[in-house]
């Protein structure tokens, strides 16, 4: 069985990493323009540096015996980010290209002892992954989005997810282009304090209206960037789009969007706190899939929402 039937199939979730930029930046005092960690993969210190954190979670998911989302540091690849960047759209492919090799090294090394690596290409927005003042439409977010599709498809990877989805405009056009690359798709929508999405959506809204456009083309979604107090309440709702989440990588912190990005510290939250409602937020998704984390979030978290999963979400 292929590892995405596998992750799909599964009735105990997956686990994933947490939030690699701030873990590079703040943690680990490397640099980056844009937050684009996908610009150190050619930097030793660096790619030294991830591998000790993807490997770090990978011996978590070992010893609780789940199987594995190993995404690719793709997050920054999305051509529209190449000038600001410094560089060509085909020098940002090739990083893309890079990233998706280095994935692959770290899946080899693992794959037996583990039930199952997806080795999952990872696509970021076009632009402002906390802000929906400026986002493309579904047409246009397919165009923007195919090259670096194609070329995570080409490097083999199992799967493609869009991360910090701030509309459903781009969320349409990215699952269309993944599938007109032949791949499975997972839609990752981020939200403010109140539970809507950066372009006043709500939740629930966003998931249906992809689907009714894409004809539910997504694997399942996801829930990402975002404390979860911030959406817990939402996923009361007794409603069918509950059920096509199923995936959390939540934040450390409880700080809103606007205020993490003004921050020049790390919030790093109660990670023993961050495995308690992940049991919470479990019980109301009995699609979850995959848990992880994202900003401010590390191994302790991680490992925290792991623990607090096994007799609840048991196969």
């Amino acid at each position: 069985m292929k590892p995405v039937q596998r992750l799909l199939q599964s009735r105990t979730p997956f686990l994933t990493d947490g939030g690699l930029e701030t873990w590079l930046f703040f943690q680990q005092g490397f640099s980056a323009p844009e937050f684009a960690a996908l610009t150190l993969i050619r930097d030793d210190a660096a790619r030294e540096a991830m591998e000790r954190y993807f490997e770090g979670f990978l011996a978590i998911a070992e010893a609780e015996g789940r199987g594995f989302v190993l995404d690719t540091c793709t997050w920054r690849g999305c051509t529209t980010w190449a000038e600001r960047l410094g560089m060509s759209r085909e020098a940002l492919l090739d990083l893309s290209r890079e990233a998706a090799q280095f994935a692959g090294g770290l899946r080899d090394r693992w794959q037996e002892r583990l039930p199952a690596i997806v080795m999952n290409g990872v696509i970021g927005p076009a632009g402002d992954g906390y802000s929906a003042d400026s986002v493309p439409t579904a047409e246009a977010a397919q165009e923007l989005h195919r090259p670096q599709i194609a070329t995570l498809a080409q490097a083999g990877v199992d799967m493609i997810s869009a991360i910090t989805m701030t509309s459903i405009g781009e969320a349409t056009g990215i699952a269309r282009a993944a599938t007109d690359a032949g791949l499975p798709c997972v839609i990752s929508f981020t939200v403010e304090t109140d539970g809507r999405l950066p372009s006043g959506d709500a939740l629930g809204e966003a998931i249906v209206a992809v689907d009714d456009a894409t004809g539910a083309s997504p694997a399942y979604y996801m829930i990402n960037c975002a404390h979860p107090d911030h959406f817990g309440e939402v996923l009361n709702a007794e409603e069918p789009w509950v059920e096509r989440i199923g995936g959390l990588r939540a934040n450390a912190s409880r700080l809103s969007h606007e205020e993490l990005d003004n921050s020049e510290v790390l919030d790093e939250g109660d990670p023993a706190e961050f495995g308690r409602l992940h049991r919470d937020l479990a019980s109301k998704l009995p699609g979850l899939k995959v848990i992880g984390g994202c900003c401010g979030t590390d191994h302790r978290h991680v490992g925290c929402a792991a623990k607090s999963l096994p007799k609840l979400m048991a196969a």
